[in-house]
């Protein structure tokens, strides 16, 4: 089991920066691939960055691309989502999620993360 805390969301104004950090604990953390995905308030939740195993590789959504960066400090156990140029269509609760099958083809796919955290509201005042 791996059990994940998001933590650093709140209230920012457009054009703002916040940092999100998400915990886990439990199996060892530098064998998952992590995501971040986010939903919006009627809408699914979707993709927006994930990161591999030892953060080699990392993916993003297309809006996303250039002002949010997906992170991770296996040392801490901790992923991180450093967000600048915020836009108020970014806001949503987002969640970190994790996987021990973490694919290129796959990565953005919610069915493909075994375990997720409770989120985190990000809300982006224009």
């Amino acid at each position: 089991q791996v059990q994940l805390v998001e933590s650093g969301g709140g209230l920012v104004q457009a054009g703002g920066s916040l940092r999100l950090s998400c915990a886990a604990s439990g199996r060892t953390f530098g064998n998952y691939g992590m995501g971040w995905f986010r939903q919006a308030p009627g809408k699914e939740r979707e993709f927006v960055a994930a990161i591999s195993w030892i953060g080699g590789s990392t993916y993003y959504t297309d809006s996303v691309k250039g002002r949010l960066t997906i992170s991770r400090d296996n040392a801490k156990n901790t992923v991180y989502l450093q967000m600048i140029r915020l836009k108020p269509e970014d806001t949503a609760v987002y969640y970190c999620a994790a996987t021990f099958g973490f694919s290129a083809r796959t990565y953005a796919q919610t069915n493909s993360y075994h375990y997720w955290g409770q989120g985190t509201q990000v809300t982006v005042s224009s």
